[in-house]
């Protein structure tokens, strides 16, 4: 397990203040806001830990404000439901005295069922394609420290990566993504890595048709929902192909689906994220500061 990896099992295991009150802490860098993923996975893992059967099968959110990333979050569950195949959980991290972010989640024990799926996109294997770091390198020479330093979860873009200029501009991505090292053979903690790392590049998806950045200061794009629905059970440390697309941006507002795939061709989890995709007129910022 690299040293991120084993940081982010750390985050994920939550400081118990009260009967279905925990705690979670962040990781030391500069954000302005904390990352959506880091709050969705302490939250599931919050509600998983008041379950006493069955696994997580889906999970519904809302990003209510921006986080405070020197503040810790706490985590409140409510224990909405216990029946005999699913069970309900409430969870709303609060920073400051103020929810930032709410969660529904059910679990549940799988059972005999109707069997069909969509088939896995035909794709180079994640093993045929560079590291992030050796792509970024290659394509744009010198690296800032965000790309040298360890993370937790290991990309293989399929295609250009998203702020490449050459990059086709369709509303579609796909990458193989990986935790950097091998996990303990927990499966709540294993679905919270992939929630963790399931908000990394959804997004990417409802940008790549546009010439808009999110560090360019005409943009303001932010996580409104999260949405997950988890199959089977998954492995966040084996390659799992995430392909995702973006039927619609309007409104200020973008929508982007994503399915995570197995190397055995197995879907996993499937996705959908409403982002914030807010055009900022600089003239008009500039006045009303």
């Amino acid at each position: 397990m690299s040293d991120a990896l084993q940081f982010l099992v750390k985050l994920l295991d939550l400081e118990t203040i009260e009967v279905n009150t925990y705690r979670g802490e962040h990781p030391e860098e500069e954000r302005q806001r904390t990352f959506g993923g880091q709050v969705a996975a302490q939250a599931l893992m919050a509600a998983g830990r008041t379950v006493a059967q069955g696994r997580v099968h889906s999970l519904h959110s809302y990003f209510l404000r921006p986080g405070d990333p020197r503040t810790p979050i706490l985590y409140e569950v409510d224990r909405i439901r216990d029946g005999r195949s699913f069970t309900t959980r409430r969870v709303v991290a609060i920073q400051h005295g103020r929810a930032i972010y709410n969660m529904q989640a059910s679990f549940h024990t799988d059972e005999l069922s109707i069997e069909h799926q969509v088939e896995m996109p035909d794709v180079p294997g994640p093993e045929t394609i560079p590291t992030l770091l050796e792509r970024v390198q290659t394509e744009f020479g010198n690296v800032d420290e965000w790309y040298n330093r360890q993370h937790p979860i290991d990309q293989r873009f399929i295609g250009e990566v998203p702020w490449s200029p050459k990059r086709d501009k369709e509303p579609r991505q796909r990458i193989w993504i990986r935790a950097d090292g091998t996990l303990p053979a927990d499966p709540l903690l294993h679905a919270c890595v992939v929630t963790y790392a399931s908000d990394m590049s959804l997004f990417d998806a409802i940008l790549a048709p546009h010439s808009i950045r999110w560090d360019n200061g005409s943009f303001m794009g932010a996580s409104l929902d999260h949405c997950m629905w988890f199959h089977r059970e998954v492995r966040a440390d084996e390659w799992l192909l995430y392909d995702t697309d973006s039927p619609i941006a309007h409104g200020g507002r973008g929508l982007a689906r994503g399915f995570l795939f197995n190397q055995a061709g197995q879907l996993m989890v499937s996705m959908v994220q409403e982002g914030l995709t807010r055009i900022v007129d600089p003239a008009k910022e500039r006045r009303s500061s």
